[in-house]
């Protein structure tokens, strides 16, 4: 055979494999990208059951969007497109072999926290080429200009707004709240009464809301964490040995049923800005009379309301809340100092948790607990955090009460304290103060106690933590932000004190 031929041949079968290989490879790719072998992994009816009734599925064009348009990038992409492909299907098909799929947690992984992990803006896009349709409301062309100018800046995700748009749930609103439910129950005519210094559930009149208050009796502790202490952080130091005075404390966070009694009465558009209250530094100019303006969406992210706690809300809405059960009660109530806080946490105990336990069996971080589980056992009974929430505030009843009374003081939501944050806010305190109050100034507030998100690490009596109020507003496209609501953070809520009365003191 001459060379020439040889090449020829060569080339033939060079063309015939490529061929061949490019084929197989089509076949492949488009088997493995079709609903029923996602599918075959993800063996979840309700995921199928409610992708077939989203707006995807069900909608005038007649258009079916699949699972690889909303859980890949675009194929304009091809390189980042195939390198996502197979990691999530190596990953897919690991889980299916080695992993129970009865017991993932799949409500969980519809929640918006993993949901950014697997749909991609560029997808969206490239169907919604036109974000300003014939027929869009007001509303949505405000948001999505807001979506492209900050989209870079901010990373924002269409899911952020439009979290049923591939699987439909009939508890998420896509709209502004126009009336809050109304807790069913007595309406109370009158505040509770008040003779000595013990336990007592305040009724709020005019309304159906009822709040437990414990009796905490004051003492002096140690605030923050040893320097020894298994997850410390630099702002829990030094530590120092502080007085508080009593005071009452509500057994449980602000529940949705309190804080929609305060909503109902309260809605309306005139109201003292945020900006002069804290350009004064007193709480004292919020105005109590009006209330918040209706929040977007469901703000209890369709997880239940009733007992629940409250979240979304802003600091300057739960300040709000106090000043008007004030109002309602005659009675001094107000958000807990960080001292108070963390008294009331601690129970009169000293270790890291009130309960008995060491937070680095407890934790999750860390490589050996990818080897090793965690103790869940001597936590999970008192706290509601990631480990065992599933993604989601849970009712109070759920945890025990610490050694006053209280319950969720670790875990569930992550509560507001009246102190401005300060790194180094114990470094000015001195031992022996009274019913210290923190900074005078500052352009964040102290949170505590963790949330369901939370690993145990962060649940330690002594952890502190502050709001991030820019990142906790930072897909809401209004113009000005919202006062009274956040958009991207859901840990978060609060509990009341009330000042014990000078006649029982």
């Amino acid at each position: 055979m001459s060379k020439g031929k040889a090449i020829v041949i060569a080339a033939l079968c060079g063309f015939g494999l490529g061929a061949a290989f490019l084929a197989g490879f089509h076949v492949t790719y488009a088997k493995t990208s079709s609903n029923e072998y996602c599918m075959s992994c993800h063996i979840h009816t309700d995921a199928d059951a409610s992708w077939k009734q989203s707006v995807h599925v069900v909608n005038s064009s007649g258009t079916v969007t699949d699972c690889v348009d909303c859980h890949l990038p675009s194929e304009t992409e091809p390189v980042r497109h195939f390198a996502v492909k197979t990691k999530m299907g190596a990953k897919d098909i690991f889980s299916k072999i080695f992993k129970d799929t009865d017991k993932i947690d799949w409500d969980a992984k519809g929640e918006l926290e993993h949901a950014q992990k697997i749909v991609f803006n560029e997808s969206c896009v490239n169907c919604h080429a036109n974000l300003y349709p014939e027929g869009v409301t007001d509303e949505a062309v405000v948001a999505h200009l807001y979506y492209e100018e900050y989209e870079k800046k901010y990373n924002l995700q269409c899911i952020s707004c439009h979290l049923d748009a591939g699987h439909y749930d009939p508890n998420y609103k896509h709209e502004s709240m126009k009336t809050a439910p109304v807790a069913a129950g007595p309406v109370y005519e009158a505040r509770a009464e008040v003779t000595a210094f013990a336990d007592y559930t305040e009724t709020v009149p005019g309304t159906t809301a009822a709040i437990k208050m414990i009796a905490v009796p004051g003492g002096s502790f140690t605030i923050g964490s040893p320097e020894g202490e298994a997850f410390r952080k630099a702002d829990e130091g030094p530590q120092r040995r502080v007085e508080v005075s009593p005071f009452f404390m509500a057994e449980v966070e602000t529940t949705w049923d309190q804080f929609w009694a305060f909503y109902n009465e309260t809605m309306s558009e005139g109201r003292t800005p945020p900006a002069v209250i804290y350009a004064n530094n007193s709480r004292d100019d919020i105005d109590a009379v009006s209330g918040p303006t209706p929040p977007f969406g469901a703000p209890d992210q369709g997880w239940g309301m009733g007992s629940r706690p409250a979240i979304t809300m802003t600091h300057y809405a739960a300040e709000t809340f106090c000043q008007w059960l004030s109002l309602k009660t005659g009675r001094k109530y107000r958000l807990p100092t960080e001292a108070e806080w963390e008294y009331a946490a601690r129970g009169g105990t000293t270790d890291p948790y009130w309960f008995e336990g060491n937070p680095r069996k407890f934790s999750q971080e860390g490589f050996l607990r990818s080897v090793f589980k965690a103790d869940t056992a001597g936590i999970a009974r008192n706290a509601v955090y990631a480990a065992n929430s599933g993604n989601r505030t849970q009712e109070p009843g759920r945890v025990a009460a610490n050694p006053f009374g209280l319950k969720n003081m670790l875990g569930n939501v992550m509560e507001y304290c009246s102190d401005w944050y300060a790194e180094d806010a114990y470094k000015t305190l001195q031992d022996g103060a009274v019913d210290p109050k923190g900074p005078q100034s500052g352009s964040e507030y102290v949170v505590r106690g963790g949330s369901y998100a939370s690993d145990a690490a962060d649940l330690r009596c002594a952890a502190r933590g502050s709001t991030r109020h820019d990142d906790w507003l930072r897909t809401d496209p209004q113009n000005p932000k919202s006062i009274w609501w956040y958009s991207d953070i859901k840990g978060i809520g609060f509990r009341v004190v009330c000042e014990v009365p000078d006649e029982l003191k």
